[in-house]
């Protein structure tokens, strides 16, 4: 514990193809930037710090080969490959934060070597890495002293291993909980279209020896009503000032469900998912994705043709819904207008 989601080996990155789960247990090799893009883009890679992390060694990989002979037109050529990740998807923020920590890095640095700005981003990619695993086990364990023993936890999409460098966001409070001695149980939401709690949460969990429940989307206000759900934690794509969050498109419908059931509704969101320039979610771009993959599960079609589908990737949970926000420096309570000044956001 835990699988190594993303790795630098042979001079290139490797990141575990999500798309095969749970059915095949494979890497996918990036040796440019385009092999990334296409990654982050097809779902191969997700979670939005695991997307950061890839974005950033994809920077490097578009730019090691440069043969560029003054800055300016390293530049050039730097901007060129920043802009092109950007394209990849639009609403999980680690990505651009990736992209324009590595632009910072190389303007304080506009005096070295081409060779040395090189490394320069090397060393950047991994430590963005590097860092998201100390993260993820601060999360952990603050995340950690809201479970009780017993607790009975739902979850949605993915928000563990898989979607970060090391242990997750939302999962590794539940981790932790298991490794100081507290019986946990975990429903998983499956997560349609793309199935991430099914094929990827009740995978990771499988393989980490808790007790693990599949439930479809729709039974969720069910097992609450149920008396089966203790509490519920998720993960974050984009944070902003008020408290509104991105996630996977149904997070929304549970955190309404929750506020109808009492059921305290955790975000666990590293700072590098928090946009706080901006006031409200209604500002978040929200991404939609092909239709196709509303009308097919694993290549196969399943809704008739000629008929349209609509995918928003995502949904914005109000602040107001959210009990409260687990980062790395502490844990935020509402009115998050006035608790999330505090945070300084790492460049």
């Amino acid at each position: 514990m835990p699988i190594p989601t993303l790795k630098w080996s042979k001079n290139r990155l490797s990141l575990i193809d999500q798309t095969k789960l749970p059915l095949k247990f494979t890497y996918f090799d990036c040796s440019d930037a385009s092999s990334v893009w296409q990654a982050i883009r097809g779902l191969k890679v997700r979670g939005a710090p695991a997307i950061g992390i890839a974005a950033g060694f994809g920077v490097y990989l578009g730019i090691r080969s440069s043969k560029a002979k003054t800055y300016s037109s390293f530049k050039r050529g730097l901007e060129k490959t920043l802009s092109y990740l950007a394209t990849a998807r639009p609403t999980a923020i680690n990505l651009f934060w990736a992209l324009e920590r590595i632009r910072a890095v190389i303007e304080e640095n506009k005096g070295k070597s081409i060779p040395q700005l090189k490394r320069i981003i090397f060393r950047q990619a991994q430590k963005i890495m590097e860092e998201d695993k100390l993260i993820c086990r601060r999360m952990a364990s603050l995340g950690e002293k809201l479970i009780k023993n017993g607790d009975r936890i739902l979850t949605y999409c993915n928000a563990g291993s898989l979607a970060t460098a090391d242990y997750g966001t939302a999962l590794g409070a539940v981790y932790k909980a298991k490794e100081n001695g507290k019986r946990i149980e975990v429903f998983a939401c499956e997560t349609r279209p793309f199935l991430q709690g099914a094929r990827l949460t009740a995978w990771e969990l499988k393989q980490n020896k808790i007790p693990v429940t599949l439930i479809c989307d729709n039974m969720a206000a069910t097992v609450m009503a149920q008396g089966k759900v203790d509490k519920i934690f998720v993960g974050s794509d984009r944070t902003v000032a008020n408290g509104d969050t991105a996630n996977k498109v149904g997070t929304y419908n549970l955190a309404v469900l929750a506020y109808f059931h009492k059921i305290p509704f955790y975000v666990v969101s590293p700072l590098s998912s928090f946009d706080l320039s901006v006031r409200s979610g209604k500002d978040i771009p929200i991404e939609e994705r092909p239709a196709k993959e509303m009308l097919e599960i694993m290549g196969k079609r399943i809704a008739p043709y000629g008929i349209k589908a609509y995918y928003p990737c995502f949904d914005i949970t109000p602040g107001r819904l959210i009990t409260a926000i687990i980062t790395e420096v502490g844990i935020f309570r509402p009115p998050y207008m006035k608790s999330l000044k505090q945070i300084k956001k790492p460049k």
